[in-house]
């Protein structure tokens, strides 16, 4: 080791030398020799916003630092709330160390606890802010996220293609179908849920008719047969209906082998969601509209779901859904994020489901903007056949191509507008 400090000294002075024999230069080059371990310090100097509508609103989030260092992240769903909730914590972040990510993300939590800081748009905000605090991190310590998170378990993170189709038996099918099996996914899924179904005999009501179940059972078995048996495919009912409605549901799904049963019910009432899963074999899915650990902890201890799928731009960011993941696999719960976002924040997702034993597959919701999905970041496609490779580059390891972005862009809404809330 000595040796070798010796060594890079030596090459480090000499090639300073080489340069002018400015003093500068030399001191520069002898600091960064004799201080291996010198910690780099970085200040918060503004945290900026952009607003773009695709599947839903999203926000993006910057956080800038005196020394040039800037910090992408994004929040989705509850995302609207994301510029005025970041105008407040302003104040807060200035001047602050952007590397002790946890420590502003649980000082602002604490200090939200009367503000809604349980979960909703504030919990939103704050997933995007610290997504941009781990970009800021990497980029300074020259490591990619998932290093700064204890390493990955594996290279490539397996990406299911949500079809987004308003008619799972016609034309839409046959063109998707086809082209989920094309470039390569090994999971799909779809939507059964249909509020205007002319079987349906109460607008309010969320028990389905006879004529609803069957026609969820036929659009199930026609993608189910023109799928190749090595594709899963998962199925979402968006939380619509009720328990009775739910319970036969997933035991008429039992034979198509389903990934998942995706929230037959609302989120909210965990043991209506338990009952459903003793009554199948269908494994339930839940957790897109939970928030932080503690939105996880009951459905996990009353064993009401068989995988769960937080949504990391809104759950807490980065760090929590780790945290919600590692809780999960205590209970030998697979991991499988919600993920609508853009190819930034869906590599910022890739690095956390790289870093967890327990993932199991992650979504893409972009089917039809693949246009704007290429080329919203300047690195290109990060989906190949299905998969999306971790890079190494530090940080989050993409970045935003904006003039593509704003093309997206919610009208009437600041693009990065430097001193927002000063």
């Amino acid at each position: 080791m000595a040796i070798e400090s010796r060594r890079s000294f030596l090459a480090a002075g000499g090639s300073a030398l080489a340069g002018g024999f400015g003093l500068p230069h030399l001191s520069a080059a002898i600091q960064n020799t004799v201080s291996p371990y010198h910690r780099p310090k970085l200040k918060i100097t503004d945290v900026r916003t952009a607003m773009v509508a695709v599947h839903g609103p999203q926000a993006h989030v910057r956080v800038y630092t005196d020394q040039g260092l800037i910090g992408q992240g994004e929040s989705t769903d509850a995302a609207v709330g994301t510029p005025a909730l970041l105008r407040s914590f302003r104040p807060r972040l200035l001047g602050k160390d952007p590397l002790n990510v946890d420590a502003i993300w649980e000082e602002l939590r604490r200090g939200g606890i009367f503000a809604g800081a349980q979960g909703g748009q504030y919990i939103t905000a704050l997933s995007g802010l610290e997504m941009a605090l781990w970009d800021v991190a990497g980029k300074a310590l020259g490591l990619p996220i998932y290093q700064l998170m204890g390493g990955k378990f594996r290279d490539r993170v397996r990406i299911y293609c949500d079809t987004d189709m308003k008619d799972n038996m016609g034309a839409e099918a046959e063109r998707k179908v086809a082209w989920v099996e094309e470039v390569g996914f090994t999971a799909a899924k779809i939507d059964i849920d249909d509020a205007g179904d002319p079987a349906r005999f109460d607008a309010v009501n969320r028990t389905a008719s006879n004529g609803e179940i069957a026609r969820m059972i036929r659009e199930v078995r026609h993608i189910r047969e023109k799928l190749p048996s090595a594709i899963d495919l998962a199925v979402d009912m968006h939380g619509f209906y009720d328990a009775p409605t739910g319970k036969r549901v997933a035991q008429e799904m039992e034979g198509f082998h389903l990934l998942w049963l995706e929230e037959p019910v609302p989120p909210e009432n965990i043991d209506a969601m338990a009952e459903i899963r003793r009554s199948s074999k269908t494994p339930i899915c839940c957790g897109e509209n939970l928030f932080l650990r503690w939105g996880f902890r009951e459905l996990l201890e009353k064993r009401a779901v068989d995988i769960i799928m937080p949504d990391i731009q809104k759950a807490g960011g980065l760090s929590e859904s780790r945290k919600i993941a590692n809780l999960a696999e205590a209970y030998y719960i697979p991991f499988a994020p919600h993920c609508v976002v853009s190819p930034v924040g869906t590599m910022a997702s890739a690095h956390v489901c790289a870093s967890v034993p327990n993932f199991l597959v992650c979504e893409w919701h972009w089917i039809n903007h693949p246009d704007l999905w290429k080329n919203w970041v300047r690195e290109g496609e990060i989906i190949e056949k299905g998969f999306i490779s971790i890079p190494d580059r530090p940080g989050i390891g993409v970045e935003m191509n904006d003039e593509a972005a704003r093309h997206a862009q919610i009208p009437g809404t600041p693009w990065f507008a430097p001193g927002e809330g000063a």
